[in-house]
């Protein structure tokens, strides 16, 4: 499926998929806490490949690792010599400070892709931003981490409450989330200690884009206009998208926070994003579920810049 999680836990609404272990909202989650409900408490090793002779040819140790889980021999990937693994309990360990400080509390965590990645998410607390009277974007903290050596360390903040693989990749790529990458190499754990130094810059960049969101809000636009921002960010032909156009302008006019949002370039964002981000997985549009896996974070940014485009 799309979601692609192993195990999770969320504290709160309920993720679409439906999946994890819920947490009360009253209740502050520690970081070990977290770990054991999102069943995140294993850990990886590097292990030696070697070459067998068994065509004939020589045998030896090859200078790449493959990174197993320990708890049950799972296989991960590959990685070169200078990788450097990091732990879920240390991952999680780098929002202490935040909690301690109780700037921001955890909202969810897990595994996606059979263990290769995982991933951490604080919410700021009052760190809401409204964009209307009635309509406030939420301001979280995002780490992700791989444990196959395919991406690097990314940590920062984001807008996009991640629950599954579609928001993990969607916050990865989307224009407002300012993550910053980590490589897995042997300054790793210095090199997220220095980021909590600069993640002020970061949050400044945050609030510049809750700008062009406000933009977007006080910028009406009608059916005719909603067709055509559809048909641009999906690249439609004249005659094309006959499910995915009416699906958009349903969730336009009444989807989460449309009422809100209202009759807006920010209500016609919101309406593309919560169709990537909730139901584009579960329908598998003929015409677009190929784009499903890695197309969806790029479709979201054009979304965002066309939608500037047009209210401009």
């Amino acid at each position: 499926m799309a979601h692609l999680v192993e195990s999770m836990m969320y504290v709160g609404k309920t993720p679409w998929h439906e999946l994890g272990t819920p947490i009360p909202d009253d209740k502050k989650i520690s970081v070990r806490e977290a770990i054991v409900a999102a069943k995140l408490d294993w850990q990886v090793e590097l292990r030696h490949l070697f070459t067998d002779n068994s065509g004939g040819g020589k045998s030896g140790i090859l200078d790449h690792f493959a990174v197993c889980r320990t708890s049950d021999n799972a296989f991960l990937g590959i990685v070169g010599p200078d990788y450097v693994p990091l732990q879920n309990e240390e991952a999680l360990k780098w929002f202490q400070p935040f909690l301690n400080a109780e700037e921001a509390t955890l909202e969810t965590a897990g595994s996606l892709k059979g263990g290769r990645q995982v991933w951490a998410l604080a919410k700021i607390r009052d760190g809401n931003m409204d964009v209307g009277k009635k309509d406030s974007v939420a301001h979280y903290i995002l780490l992700s981490n791989s444990h196959d050596g395919s991406v690097a360390v990314r940590v920062g903040f984001t807008p996009i409450r991640v629950v599954c693989n579609n928001t993990l990749t969607m916050a990865h790529d989307s224009e407002a989330s300012k993550l910053l990458r980590v490589r897995h190499t042997s300054n790793l754990h210095e090199n997220l200690e220095l980021i909590r130094e600069i993640m002020n810059v970061a949050r400044k960049e945050f609030s510049a884009t809750v700008e062009q969101y406000r933009h977007l809000q006080k910028r009406d636009i009608d059916t005719n206009g909603l067709e055509k921002y559809v048909r641009v960010i999906f690249s439609l032909p004249d005659k094309g998208g006959r499910d995915l156009i009416p699906n958009i302008i349903y969730l336009f006019e009444n989807g989460r926070g449309s009422q809100e949002a209202g009759k807006t370039y920010w209500g016609a964002y919101n309406a593309v994003t919560e169709y990537l981000n909730y139901f584009r997985g579960k329908t598998q549009d003929n015409t677009l579920s190929s784009l499903w896996f890695g197309e969806a974070t790029h479709i979201n940014r054009q979304a965002l810049s066309v939608a500037l485009d047009m209210a401009a």
